[in-house]
């Protein structure tokens, strides 16, 4: 083999080997990391431990029990062998129905993540000398973000000689929070942001509460159409009067 083929065949080799080394520091990382460590309890045959700490399907202690009586147990029960407390000496076990345990989990957090409240601060943007008609609309959106449960930012926006007349800003502000007193406070008090003054309204009930409330009217508007609907396949379905 000639020079340069010897340092070819060299070179590769080099490369390869740090290639292999490079893999194996990035699976350490990711082995360290918590990258191929399952979230999973491990459950009948994966549990690998002599005896556990068996507790029954309605949450009863059954007491330490050797691994084979308590997979025996969970076979005569059709249910499964659960490990809950992998840490604990000796790991506690309990006998459950783990895919329908998985499945009310999963319901749960669902249900959770629906109720959960995002605290949301909307905004809403006026001029100092803004038409009435402008300003009914302008506070009907106020009025909606705050039975929503929602903050609402109001932004004043002067624009040339407007801004030496800052007391127009606040008359407006004023006048908005007094006709929005029943639904929102003012959380944070007028003042003057560059060419802008601002002011926070904070509503009087929280998230939840109006989350709630609207899903009760959406229900009983729902509640209502149906009988409607009854009532008019009924009508329907009437055979004609003959003239």
């Amino acid at each position: 083999m000639s020079r340069s083929g010897a340092f070819f065949t060299f070179r590769r080799g080099l490369v390869f080997i740090q290639q292999t080394y490079a893999a194996a520091c990035q699976t350490s990382v990711w082995c360290y990391l918590g990258g191929f460590i399952s979230a999973e309890p491990r459950i009948n045959d994966r549990i690998r431990v002599p005896e556990v700490r068996l507790v029954g399907p309605s949450g009863e202690q059954v007491g330490i029990v050797p691994l084979a009586k308590a997979l025996e147990l969970a076979q005569e029960y059709d249910l499964d062998l659960v490990e809950v407390a992998a840490t604990a000496r000796p790991p506690v076990c309990k006998l459950m129905d783990y895919g329908k345990f998985k499945y009310e989990s999963a319901m749960k957090a669902r249900e959770a993540r629906k109720n959960q409240a995002h605290t949301v601060i909307k905004e809403m943007k006026l001029r100092p000398k803004i038409d009435p008609h402008d300003y009914d609309t302008k506070k009907g959106h106020v009025v909606r973000f705050l039975k929503q449960g929602d903050k609402v930012k109001i932004t004043i926006m002067f624009r040339g000689r407007e801004q030496s007349r800052p007391e127009l800003g606040y008359r407006l502000l004023q006048r908005l929070a007094e006709d929005v007193q029943e639904l929102g406070f003012v959380e944070s008090n007028p003042k003057q942001d560059g060419r802008n003054m601002i002011m926070v309204l904070g509503p009087h009930k929280k998230k939840t509460e109006a989350m709630a409330e609207a899903r009760e009217a959406q229900a009983a508007r729902k509640a209502g159409r149906q009988p409607q609907e009854e009532h008019k396949q009924e009508h329907d379905d009437a055979p004609a009067e003959a003239s």
